[in-house]
């Protein structure tokens, strides 16, 4: 019974030391992945970092990365950090320091302290407009609209990609059907942190006169005179699809007035009046 009662503590004791030696020993296989991972982490715009210089306390700054991607660092000034890793980001520093007779060798460390860059803002004509975070280091163009709901109704079929890569600015237009209807993902790009995806409103024409349903109609792709007509009802009972007018606003601003054929293509803010038939 003696025996039992000095047992039991040590018993617990021992399993509380092997838990937490287990748990020591899986941070320690850990430890490089993660600082791997964070090497790899590129910079974006509204990240907090501290910037150290080994024996050099007077260069240690703790700063914010701009929304063009630069911070502002002792003696050498403005420096684009915005899409590089980390480590990039270290040398960069580094190589500035030295090239600028500053220091010889110098030792630069960046470490994290607030993550703001890893989120994508989708605005524009989606569902649900807002900032949403990189889930993992692929995140596509795809996965961040369906995050956002996709386009509406009203939506274009072009989605533009902003941000920084490689301390550049970086914009594409991407043509959003082509992600889903053809093969290859060559437009299904990889976002970074701090890119903007931007979904415009869709061109519209409008018809009016003796039309059904007069008013604004988003234009399809590749879209005729006849299929607009079509859009707005076709013509009345006085109305003729003979009897056409569009007027179409040309590169110096000026207003043209043309008769168009039922096959000619119809361009955004054109204006079509179906006149009254003269029978």
């Amino acid at each position: 019974m003696t025996q039992h009662f000095f047992n039991a503590p040590f018993a617990r004791l021992r399993y509380i030391l092997a838990a937490a030696c287990s748990v020591l020993v899986c941070l320690a296989i850990q430890a490089p992945a993660f600082a791997q991972a964070k090497s790899d982490y590129p910079l974006g715009a509204g990240d907090t970092i501290r910037v150290q210089v080994f024996q050099n306390p007077d260069l240690t700054i703790e700063t914010r990365v701009s929304e063009n991607g630069v911070i502002t660092y002792p003696l050498i000034g403005a420096v684009n950090l915005g899409g590089l890793p980390i480590a990039a980001a270290e040398q960069k520093i580094a190589d500035a320091l030295q090239s600028g007779g500053f220091l010889k060798k110098p030792q630069v460390n960046i470490s994290l302290q607030q993550i703001r860059g890893n989120q994508v803002s989708v605005l524009g004509q989606v569902a649900r407009p807002g900032r949403f975070p990189l889930e993992t280091a692929s995140t596509r163009l795809s996965d961040m609209l369906a995050s956002a709901g996709g386009a509406t109704p009203g939506g274009d079929d072009i989605a533009i990609v902003t941000g920084v890569r490689a301390g550049q600015p970086f914009r594409k237009r991407i043509d959003i059907p082509s992600l889903f209807l053809t093969e290859g993902q060559e437009g299904d790009i990889v976002l970074q942190g701090g890119d903007t995806v931007y979904v415009h409103r869709a061109p519209v024409f409008y018809i009016y006169g003796e039309a059904q349903r007069p008013g604004a109609f988003r234009i399809e792709r590749e879209m005729t005179v006849m299929q607009a007509l079509a859009q707005g009802g076709g013509p009345t009972a006085r109305g003729s699809e003979k009897r056409l007018r569009l007027h179409r606003k040309i590169a110096n601003g000026s207003l043209q007035q043309i008769e168009p054929e039922l096959t000619d293509p119809v361009l955004p803010n054109d204006v079509i009046y179906v006149k009254e038939s003269i029978f």
